[in-house]
């Protein structure tokens, strides 16, 4: 199993829990052992929690990439666009070089 695949799985299990947990404590409202109150309290104190650890799930493989990616010794986004930032403007200088020897060259 990739990884992508894994987060996958667990981001649609996240989402099925959820689901199943608004409607038991809607069950439980409709049954009278909780109030609307105390239900609508609950339901926003789990999808809170649960948007927390999104975040902190989706941080952790953000970090689990970046320490495999350094691993690998593979440059990051960042790294490929300042190297290309400096290549274009490498090229500019050259392309301007190349002009002024053309141009004297000319003479």
């Amino acid at each position: 199993m990739t990884l992508f695949e894994a987060t996958r799985k667990a981001l649609l299990a996240g989402v099925g829990v959820q689901t199943k947990v608004r409607e038991l404590i809607d069950e439980l409202v409709e049954k009278g052992e909780l109030s609307e109150t105390q239900g609508a309290k609950l339901i926003k104190e789990w999808s809170e929690k649960a948007d927390k650890t999104g975040k902190d799930f989706g941080k952790s493989i953000t970090e689990l990439i970046d320490k495999a990616l350094d691993k690998m010794n593979l440059p990051a986004r960042d790294d490929v666009e300042k190297l290309n930032k400096k290549v274009l403007a490498l090229s500019a200088r050259l392309k301007k070089l190349e002009e002024a020897v053309g141009a004297k060259e000319a003479e």
